[in-house]
């Protein structure tokens, strides 16, 4: 970090802490050379996910889209809040964590399908459905029949 007072490119970290909101950290520096001291703020950066719709437009991650989804598939089973919101920030974690910035939607989706058929199977199934657009009741019965021979 460069002295705001004479230039020089090394000091060392005095003191360190988290600020009130807890989204960055101040840091208490002194120069090296000139031995005054500083103060500079750390955050972390974050690069936006960009989904890559089916017609190839592309609109920012919205973790809402996946919340509301996954609500509507858990909707009056007994799976809580919690467990959906662990598993939306398991899938935000493996998206942040891929060196890939733009994301297929496809993939969201089959992660999604991934976390609810770990957490209720129904909820599994009727996202499937709307998903995977299950044109009848055969295509219905074959995703419940791959659903069967998972087990």
């Amino acid at each position: 970090m460069k002295c705001p007072f004479c230039a020089y490119e090394e000091s060392k970290v005095i003191d360190s802490r988290p600020t009130d909101e807890g989204e960055r950290i101040r840091r208490r520096r002194e120069c090296i050379s000139c031995t005054k001291r500083f103060t500079t703020y750390e955050i972390i950066e974050t690069v936006p996910i960009v989904v890559v719709k089916k017609d190839k437009s592309r609109e920012v991650f919205d973790r809402d889209k996946i919340l509301a989804g996954m609500l509507r598939a858990c909707e009056k089973r007994p799976v809580s809040l919690d467990t959906i919101e662990k598993s939306i920030d398991a899938i935000q974690t493996e998206l942040q964590n891929s060196l890939d910035r733009e994301v297929n939607s496809t993939k969201i989706g089959e992660l999604v399908m991934q976390k609810l058929k770990e957490i209720d199977e129904v909820a599994y199934v009727r996202f499937a459905s709307v998903y995977r657009q299950f044109k009848d009741i055969n295509t219905f019965r074959d995703e419940l029949n791959k659903l069967l021979s998972d087990k």
